[in-house]
This record gives C-alpha cells, structure tokens and sequence, in this order.
C-alpha cells in the first residue's frame, strides 16, 4: 500500500514516526531514503521515543553505522551512509542484523536496496523547502498499517 503524506514542520514528522512505531513489531525494518537533512533522523527519534528511547539517545549514527537500544521492543538504528557498496555491508554482517529479533531502522537504504526484505516498510523524504517535506510510504497490506495510516490521515497530499 503506498501514501503521500505532506509533513508542513518537524511535529508533523514525528507524529507519523510515532504513530509507525506504536504498530511495528519484533523483525520491522524500516527502510529511509531520501537527501541529506530530510528528517530521516528525525523520523528515528519519534519511533525511538514511543519504544521507550529518549530522543537525545537516538543519534545519527554515521561514524558507528549500528547503535542498538534496549527498549519495550529492541531497536537497532543502522545508517549506513558511509558504506561503499552492499558487499562492505554484507562483510559487516547487515543480512544477520535486518533479520533479528527487533525493530529494524535505515538511514540511507537505498545503498543497500538489494539487500532489504521484501516486505519492509520504505519512508522516502523529500524536501520541498523550508521545513515541508513529502514523505511517501510504502508499507504491507495489513489492518496494524491499514489503521495506522487512516489516523495520519489529516496529512495525506491533496486531501
């Protein structure tokens, strides 16, 4: 099922993270792409802190590539900005850690597309200036997501 969402300021951003991260379950990986600055970060914290995370603990992990958090569901933050190609990531093990026993979140997925589960849920950021952005979302057929998406329903493009 894929959604438009128009995000008009960061709250609007987190609101559609946390209202994600209320329905993900153990092995959701969400998969985020889009420029530099588009709110990817951004999106983390708002999932992070309905798990249990606080936000100034959900960092951009680009040095890191992995930073895990306990939480009412474990989550593994993964941005994998720096890596050179799918094999760099395949030799840090990414296949081992998208198919654990956790929520699984993306920074820069689109370097690893190949490598994605199949049912994964994509968040791709556009800026469309200022702080708008276009945040469009492909996600699995089924009632968790089917609710979730009509309670963001105020920020859908063109409705």
């Amino acid at each position: 099922m894929d959604v438009e969402l128009l995000s008009s300021r960061e709250g609007d951003t987190l609101f559609v993270a946390r209202t994600l991260g209320r329905i993900l379950e153990r092995g959701d990986v969400v998969a985020l792409t889009g420029d530099l600055g588009a709110g990817k970060t951004v999106f983390c914290k708002g999932v992070g802190e309905v798990l249990g995370i606080p936000a100034d603990r959900i960092l951009s992990p680009s040095f890191t590539i992995v930073s895990e958090h306990q939480a009412r569901l474990p989550l593994c933050h993964v941005d994998v900005y720096r890596l050179s190609s799918e094999e760099e990531a395949l030799d840090i093990g990414i296949d081992e850690i998208l198919s654990g026993d956790r929520v699984c979140l993306v920074e820069w997925a689109e370097k690893i597309r190949f490598l994605l589960p199949p049912d994964c849920i994509k968040v791709t950021f556009s800026i469309l200036g200022g702080d708008r952005r276009r945040l469009s979302l492909v996600v699995p057929d089924e009632p968790r997501f089917i609710a979730a998406l009509s309670r963001m329903r105020h920020l859908v493009a063109g409705g």
